[in-house]
């Protein structure tokens, strides 16, 4: 296979390669070390990079294939978001904010390592985990390798942007508000959104109010159920044809704002490609009510109790600061409120789920926005660019909800998403449409300008 083709080859196919020893572990960790060395610098996608352990690890992996070691991600080298815990390493969340090094992996960590994947390094993402965007004082802008002057989105962007640019098989990532979906529309990739607590948090559950879920970035749908089953050590079915869904459409954001026409369009193609496979559907939108004030306290106040983990409060950069100050406003009382107002308004929501097997709408309300865009903003100013570029998201980290994004037609030569939301525990389903939507619109084909 051609060496670039053999980087861009995902995670199953991967190791699926290894285990058949038409590529070795080593081979792998080569390449990748050496397509980091190249693009890493235009991209800084990666906060530190392993290499000598993660060399150690795939020769260790090798030998264990050669013994008949046949676990599932055996040998497949993959990335790390830098709000996990790797044992010996920092866990920086993005900030200079840190403390000391991990005593040990955490249970996200020990789970894809337990099932053979070799760990390449650890990938940036903006302070605390907060903003859509991945750029910060500490560890500079991450850029997106289908134009280096757009973000890939955040907080997962520098798994994002390396798994786009081939420098990994597929990256972890987190999403508390959209930070695996936003990335994944970004960067032209597969991000799913699991229902709430499907991979257990261990330390960190009920990280920002119950709103944070842990996940994976990867190329193709396969990969994700892979990943899926690793992460959460439970099978989960995706090559069933999915058969004839009733798929409801929605571009009305939850709160009020714009939505890029051509974003639109995009979306409505995939539509387009739903009906020609036989699936019915039809615009619906879902009786969102006010559940959006929920979101805001929980995010918010959310942050607030998060920045406190850290032992330099100090080091905090300006705008973080001041998005703390505006989730310490939260009294306690309207954040209690909001987490017993999640049945009812996840009741109410789903009501669309008894007549839809799917709701289908944009993963973001734009195109991926400048790189940096918001660098310098006050917190409050921020909050509201970010509730304007990406209104779609965040409501189903309140409902717990499983939500995957995967690309659309682009706009311009942009990557944009497409969301599939599912009812609850509605994994399966959303894979199955979203792998007879990748067979159809061939995104893994397509490979970004740097990286190439």
């Amino acid at each position: 296979m051609d060496r670039d083709d053999l980087a861009f080859a995902g995670a199953a196919r991967q190791a699926d390669l290894v285990r058949r020893g038409e590529v070795s572990s080593v081979e792998l960790v080569e390449l990748y070390l050496e397509r980091i060395e190249r693009f890493q610098p235009e991209l800084n996608a990666f906060r530190t990079v392993m290499a000598e352990r993660a060399l150690a690890d795939a020769r260790q992996a090798d030998a264990r294939r050669g013994a008949g070691d046949e676990r599932p991600l055996l040998g497949v080298p993959i990335a790390v978001k830098d709000t996990e815990d790797v044992a010996g390493e920092h866990t920086t969340w993005g900030t200079a904010a840190y403390g000391e090094r991990a005593a040990a992996d955490n249970d996200l960590v020990a789970r894809v390592r337990s099932a053979g994947a070799v760990i390449l390094g650890k990938t940036n993402l903006p302070e605390l985990a907060i903003i859509g965007d991945t750029e910060g004082p500490a560890f500079g802008v991450t850029r997106n390798p289908w134009d280096t002057d757009r973000s890939p989105g955040g907080s997962s962007g520098g798994s994002g942007a390396a798994v786009a640019a081939g420098l990994c098989a597929a990256a972890t990532a987190s999403d508390g508000a959209g930070s695996i979906r936003i990335p994944a529309a970004n960067c032209g990739l597969v991000g799913l959104k699991p229902q709430r607590d499907r991979i257990p948090l261990g330390a960190l559950a009920g990280h920002w109010h119950g709103m944070s879920v842990a996940g994976f970035l990867t190329r193709t749908v396969a990969d994700t159920a892979l990943l899926l089953e690793v992460g959460a050590a439970q099978p989960v079915a995706v090559e069933r044809d999915p058969g004839r869904l009733r798929v409801a459409m929605s571009v009305k954001p939850p709160a009020p704002g714009p939505v890029d026409g051509e974003v639109r369009a995009s979306v409505d193609r995939v539509a387009e490609r739903l009906r020609s496979l036989g699936h019915e559907v039809v615009e619906r939108d879902p009786a969102y009510g006010v559940a959006v004030l929920a979101v805001i306290a929980r995010y918010l106040s959310g942050i607030a109790q998060d920045a406190e983990r850290f032992p330099r409060p100090e080091r905090l950069q300006r705008r973080t600061r001041g998005i703390v100050r505006l989730g310490r406003l939260i009294p306690a009382p309207a954040v209690e409120r909001a987490l017993r107002d999640e049945t009812r308004h996840a009741a109410r929501i789903n009501e669309l789920f008894r007549d839809h097997d799917v709701l289908l709408t944009p993963t973001a309300g734009r195109p991926p926005v400048a790189a940096a865009a918001w660098e310098g903003m006050s917190g409050l100013r921020t909050v509201l660019e970010l509730a304007n570029a990406y209104p779609f998201t965040a409501m189903w980290n309140m409902t717990g909800q499983p939500a995957l994004s995967i690309p659309a037609p682009p706009v311009g030569g942009l990557p944009v998403g497409a969301q599939l939301i599912g009812p609850p525990d509605g994994e399966a389903r959303l894979l199955a449409l979203g792998a007879q939507l990748e067979r159809e619109l061939g995104w893994p084909e397509h490979r970004p300008p740097l990286g190439r």
